[in-house]
């Protein structure tokens, strides 16, 4: 159903760099570039995570509520790319750790513009 999903940036070189990085342990690579946007994805026809600068040329602002969480195949890679995230500068918004009753493991982070993010594994 999600084919892509966008975060306002409002450097969009610094957000390349932590992307490319980051992305790069899940396999994601650049899929699509344009001169206000990056998109990633780790193959054809999937969903993709796009860093863009906002079309309006108002500033970039992270949502408040807003959160993309990206799915992990295990709890260790979990913790990995919450690790990774961190070693490129985002800022701890919950450690990685079980949550709730029903399998759900998760590691939250902000990224160097402020946009909400999670790894998470079920089961």
């Amino acid at each position: 159903m999600i084919g892509y999903v966008t975060l306002g940036t409002n450097d969009l070189q610094r957000a390349a760099k932590f992307y490319d990085a980051l992305l790069a342990e899940m396999g994601g690579k650049r899929a699509m570039e344009m001169e206000r946007l990056i998109a990633w994805g780790a193959a054809p026809n999937t969903p993709m995570l796009c860093a863009i600068k906002p079309f309006d040329d108002k500033p970039a602002s992270a949502g408040n509520g807003t959160m993309v969480a990206l799915w992990c195949d295990s709890t260790a890679k979990v913790d990995a790319m919450y690790k990774k995230a961190i070693a490129l500068g985002a800022k701890d918004e919950g450690a990685p750790g079980k949550r709730g009753d029903g399998g759900f493991y998760g590691a939250y982070f902000r990224d160097p513009d402020g946009n909400k993010l999670a790894f998470f594994h079920m089961g």
